[in-house]
């Protein structure tokens, strides 16, 4: 059954660009195959339904064409239709019938996305390295006011030998003689129903289309190879539980390309004292039955250490005091929200017969 792109991301026909990206990116998290609970092939079909949908060009052709691009069907007629009894594509996106014949990858992006639909194509891969995600805890303070950290990650890094071209000492990079610089190699197949022609990744230079004249003696000409590496991350302040940090490059090293991205996961501690809403501060101080009814000034704890406040004669149990600016930082904008501080008043238990005397006595 052909596939529906939108159905695949869950989206809607008149989705905009910013809802499109915004699926994607939250269910290839869900299905990374990096992941305990990931699904390689769910994840591969919502890359492909990206691949389309995220680029507004291929998004239009796609619309134009039908949901599936199959055309007109069984009609006989478009481009998903059978032509004089053949079927009008090759394993690769090829198209032949009689004397024509046509490839798609003539029609730049509308063939990548041709070929890619029916499993062929061969585009080329991707020199840009894998994103990779990790997690990190900090403190409850560490999210309030922002924090420098390090962490070491096992992964293929930038060869140090040849800086990630992939040459050896003074030799060039061009292009590779097998496929002429275009990363694919074009097959014609004989079948009972004509010829096809086919492409797939060139072997040689594994679809980059260049190649050096003399590859580096540590990494083969790859430009990477595996390592661990230490990285420095910067925690923003204001930052929330399940949030995540993009650091741009610092994913995988692609091949004789840019690194992809590194994205963290932040996990923030809970805390004994105080209880985070939005950008303020929830925290409790206890008075007893004497600072209730006349009245008192109180040392109460914040994140920048403790600070004195002033609780009127007869307060009441759960009234709340605001203290300004002593919240959470707000993420990448100045100032911090405030701290909201519920007074609980503690009932004496106990009394001794004097006390209660007294109380009898009094006239509250």
């Amino acid at each position: 059954m052909a596939k529906n792109y939108y159905d695949i991301l869950g989206v809607s026909k008149t989705a905009s660009a910013d809802e499109i990206k915004s699926a994607f990116r939250k269910l290839a998290h869900e299905h990374h195959p990096d992941k305990k609970s990931g699904n390689e092939a769910k994840f591969k079909e919502l890359n492909e339904a990206y691949q389309v949908l995220g680029n507004s060009e291929k998004r239009q052709q796609y619309d134009q064409f039908g949901q599936t691009f199959s055309g007109a069907g069984s009609n006989g007629g478009g481009f998903g239709g059978r032509a004089q009894g053949g079927n009008p594509f090759g394993s690769a996106g090829g198209y032949n019938s009689g004397n024509v014949n046509f490839d798609f990858g003539d029609l730049g992006d509308l063939g990548d996305v041709f070929g890619n639909f029916f499993g062929g194509g061969a585009r080329r891969e991707s020199v840009r390295g894998r994103d990779l995600e990790t997690s990190m805890t900090i403190e409850f303070e560490e999210a309030v006011f922002g924090t420098e950290k390090e962490i070491e990650l096992e992964k293929q890094i930038k060869c140090n030998q040849c800086q990630g071209t992939g040459a050896a000492s003074g030799s060039k990079i061009v292009n590779c003689k097998t496929c002429g610089g275009s990363g694919r190699v074009v097959r014609l197949q004989q079948t009972i129903l004509g010829n096809f022609q086919s492409q797939s990744v060139c072997p040689e230079c594994r679809g980059v289309g260049k190649k050096p004249e003399q590859a580096c003696s540590k990494c083969g000409g790859r430009g990477h190879v595996h390592g661990r590496e230490k990285i420095k991350v910067i925690i923003p302040a204001g930052i929330s539980d399940g949030q995540s940090v993009k650091l741009s490059g610092q994913g995988e090293a692609g091949e004789q390309g840019q690194s992809g991205d590194l994205y963290i996961w932040v996990k923030v501690k809970s805390n004994k004292n105080f209880v985070r809403r939005g950008d303020d501060i929830l925290s409790e101080a206890h008075l007893n039955l004497k600072q209730a009814i006349l009245g008192d000034k109180i040392k109460v704890e914040t994140v920048d250490g403790p600070v004195d406040l002033k609780i009127p004669e007869g307060t009441q149990s759960q009234t709340k005091f605001r203290l300004k600016g002593k919240g959470v930082t707000h993420l990448r904008e100045h100032g911090r929200g405030d701290q909201i501080v519920e007074v609980i008043v503690d009932i004496p238990k106990g009394l001794s017969r004097q006390q209660k005397k007294i109380l009898e006595q009094a006239d509250l």
